[in-house]
């Protein structure tokens, strides 16, 4: 049986409440929502999104996340230092959480986004069913994205130095920020429908 998509049939999936139209009508039925077949720019600007996380990702993990002054002595740490920090104090949950937030989640939803570019650019339709059950993944925990930035803050606070001391946040902190925006817009950018199209 040959495959046709919705586009095929000249119907239109709402995006919202995932009912189907008449690709002649403007507006959803159900929800009244604005109906629009394919979204133009759709891969153009995913790819886009994510070619600067995985930019900014590098000295997100290169570049120190905070800057501790004690006695006019700057000792600059990274992520992975505060991971090592947290765990070598034997507070393995923490140090897990920044690793699974910080590290992990952002690499992974980078590695789906890219797996999804190539299966629409090269029209892999096969494997379009797994790459649908993939962005539901990172769109659900792109609600939870800026539990990544909190996480960060929360190493910043928690590590405890003296009265002395002054704990500032880094550059790492400002190129986190844009690789969670980033992936988040890559994310919402991303238009589901492109993977079923044949060209």
């Amino acid at each position: 049986m040959k495959y046709k998509s919705d586009k095929d049939l000249g119907l239109v999936l709402c995006k919202h409440c995932n009912s189907v139209s008449k690709v002649e009508e403007k507006v959803c039925r159900r929800c009244k929502s604005k109906l629009k077949q394919r979204d133009e720019y759709s891969l153009v600007k995913t790819f886009s999104f994510t070619i600067v996380a995985i930019i900014f990702l590098f000295p997100a993990n290169i570049l120190p996340m905070m800057e501790v002054t004690t006695l006019g002595v700057v000792e600059e740490n990274t992520i992975f230092d505060g991971i090592v920090y947290f765990f070598q104090t034997k507070s393995y949950l923490i140090a897990f959480v920044i690793f699974v937030a910080s590290i992990a989640v952002p690499i992974f939803k980078l590695v789906v986004l890219l797996y999804l570019l190539y299966i629409t650019k090269y029209n892999k339709i096969s494997l379009a069913r797994n790459a649908t059950k993939y962005y539901r993944i990172i769109k659900f925990i792109g609600k939870w994205s800026m539990l990544d930035i909190f996480v960060v803050a929360l190493m910043i606070v928690m590590v405890q130095f003296g009265n002395l001391s002054n704990i500032t946040a880094g550059l790492a902190a400002v190129a986190f920020t844009i690789v969670v925006i980033s992936t988040m817009l890559a994310t919402e950018s991303f238009d589901t429908r492109t993977l079923w199209d044949k060209d």
